[in-house]
């Protein structure tokens, strides 16, 4: 396994075309995976195309599945390498969603955005 399966992935998303490919490092947020990729496809089709040639190349670089998930709809798609967690959406669902932003929070963001909040509504001075 010479290429890291985060190289082997965003290679397979950017073969089929995925859009706005984005990779956080989360070793420090937890100690479940290393990783998580988050990509869209533009069309339900497009996703379920990004997620099979993920699962296909790293199989082809030597790396395990442990599962994929979503794919009967085809609007969110997980693809777990352990390590390295995939999600492929579709641009409505990945804004809904908003994991970028979800898993980039440190501590203390939260209660942060709260106080911005009730400040900008009047609530606190």
């Amino acid at each position: 396994m010479s290429q890291s399966l985060k190289d082997v992935v965003i290679a397979a998303l950017e073969e089929v075309k995925a859009q706005n490919i984005i990779a956080l490092d989360v070793r420090d947020l937890t100690g479940v995976m290393d990783h998580m990729i988050v990509a869209s496809g533009n069309s339900n089709r497009q996703v379920k195309s990004l997620a099979s040639n993920v699962a296909v190349e790293g199989k082809k670089a030597g790396y395990s599945i442990i599962g994929v998930e979503g794919d009967d709809t085809s609007e969110w798609i997980l693809v777990d390498f352990g390590d390295v967690i995939v999600h492929v959406m579709l641009p409505a669902t990945r804004a809904f969603y908003d994991l970028e932003r979800l898993w980039s929070m440190r501590p203390g963001d939260a209660q942060e955005d709260q106080e911005d909040e009730r400040h900008l509504l009047g609530d606190i001075d």
